[in-house]
């Protein structure tokens, strides 16, 4: 008996259903789709990137981002990411093996929404280099048939709230801008001829200096070491119609008071670390700058002064005895061996776990003893022991913060610092005034204004030059 075997029986495979197109794959969306599995490592690289141009504004962006990104993270993952596995129709675009498993909302969604908007709410002009790739990987996710749209529009809805959540508890430099007056004249210089600007090279500033010749062409510039800027600075000030400076803090300072001297208009390019000045008055980097002096816009700014005997100085932002001072000393100390930020953290826990006593000085006829004394050109909002953002810089305040004396000095900076605008408590208190008087300062006394330390004694008075400086700043529309 023959046994003929049956052929192996074949799968039938369904045909398409009717009107759908043929299966094809676009090119670009799959691994957009791909890629956001590993978000989190894109989005960190971009925040290098954008930090890698050297920029504030785009410095601040990226971190904006992240904080944003975190953020949205952080409120999708307390929600809960739910797991769900429901039919769903065929994409027309492209077919699946498997239904997917999806979940609510989506968190590569909400992480690329979150960074994009919190990137764009800093910095417009990066923003939209940002928002193409965030919304190519939300897409994605849909395309791909990770999650449904209603999952992807729940995750940026989630991550744009993040952003301006974000926003909200830290203003950008936007929303808190100095006001524009009062307003002052100014010369205005369509190609910088007139203007003489005074640089620091230990700043780092080179690259901004190119930027200020090329926006600028008939500025002269002289570059100097920071030994020399006092004598560069009284030098440019007899030939100048308006006097500009780069560096940090210290340098302005510097030139602030040959501009007072001179009764000249001060230009100010942010050239070192921290720029407070320049920051608050609206100035970040060359373009602001080189709109203002193209204009003729400037306004009239406080100085604070500081004197003690035949000794006497200006600030611009910040002046104070007591531990800061030692602190400064501290870090400049360490600086230029590891670093500004290291050397500063490390001068924070040396004086404070040093033994020493508190500082007794006479306030305003009453005598205490301080561990610190804070006072400020204009009043500093939302400010511990880290200055704040100025609103007015021509207020005709002090903001004067005090730290008590007493044991365990570091809990009473650190609750200062916490407390930051309350008037009153048993660890410090801030007032507002036009005028301060400290006597009985023992010699060898820390004073420190800018970033800059010297030595008092006896008296010290700290007052108000309303309204004395002349400053170029781009004025809003």
């Amino acid at each position: 008996m023959m046994i003929t075997p049956e052929p192996a029986r074949r799968r039938s495979v369904c045909p398409p259903p009717s009107g759908y197109p043929p299966p094809m794959t676009p090119p670009v969306l799959p691994r957009p789709s791909r890629g956001a599995h590993h978000g989190a490592a894109w989005w960190f690289a971009a925040a290098a990137a954008l930090a890698a141009t050297r920029t504030p504004r785009a410095r601040r962006a990226a971190t904006r981002g992240l904080a944003s990104l975190g953020l949205a993270s952080l409120t999708a993952n307390a929600l809960g990411r739910r797991t769900v596995r429901r039919p769903r129709p065929v994409p027309v675009v492209r077919r699946v093996k498997r239904r997917p498993i999806t979940t609510v909302p989506s968190g590569e969604a909400a992480s690329a929404a979150a960074f994009a908007t919190g990137v764009a709410l800093e910095s417009p002009a990066w923003g939209t280099v940002v928002a193409p790739v965030a919304a190519s990987v939300a897409l994605a996710r849909g395309h791909g048939g990770a999650h449904f749209p209603s999952d992807v529009l729940a995750g940026a809805a989630l991550g744009v709230g993040a952003a301006f959540a974000v926003r909200s508890m830290v203003p950008t430099r936007g929303q808190v801008a100095p006001p524009a007056r009062p307003r002052a004249e100014a010369p205005a210089l369509p190609d910088g001829e007139g203007l003489v600007l005074v640089a620091n090279t230990a700043a780092g500033s080179a690259e901004r200096v190119g930027a200020l010749r090329d926006a600028l062409p008939g500025a002269e510039v002289v570059e100097c070491e920071p030994g020399d800027v006092p004598a560069e600075l009284a030098k440019a000030a007899t030939r100048a119609r308006v006097l500009g400076v780069c560096g940090g803090d210290g340098t302005v300072n510097a030139a602030a008071g040959v501009a007072l001297r001179s009764r000249l208009p001060l230009a100010v390019l942010p050239g070192g670390t921290l720029n407070h000045f320049a920051y608050d008055l609206g100035i970040e980097d060359v373009r602001d700058l080189a709109q203002a002096l193209r204009a003729g816009d400037a306004v009239r700014v406080d100085v604070g002064r500081y004197s003690c005997g035949g000794q006497h100085g200006v600030f611009l932002n910040t002046c104070s005895v007591g531990v800061y001072p030692e602190l400064v000393r501290e870090r400049e100390r360490w600086s230029h061996r590891i670093g500004g930020w290291p050397a500063g953290v490390l001068a924070a826990l040396r004086v404070l776990r040093a033994d020493r006593h508190p500082l007794e000085a006479e306030v305003q006829g009453r005598t205490h003893p301080l561990w610190l004394l804070f006072a400020g050109n204009g009043t500093y909002h939302r400010m511990g022991l880290a200055p704040g953002r100025r609103m007015d810089l021509a207020d005709g305040q002090l903001d004067v913060r005090v730290v008590h004396g007493g044991r365990r000095p570091a809990v009473r900076l650190l609750a200062a610092a916490l407390a930051g605008p309350l008037t009153r408590s048993p660890a410090h208190a801030a007032v507002q005034v036009g005028r301060l008087r400290l006597d009985h300062v023992a010699p060898g006394t820390l004073l420190a204004y800018d970033g800059e330390v010297t030595e008092v004694e006896g008296r010290v008075t700290l007052e108000k030059l309303p309204e004395a400086l002349t400053v170029y700043r781009p004025i809003p529309a």
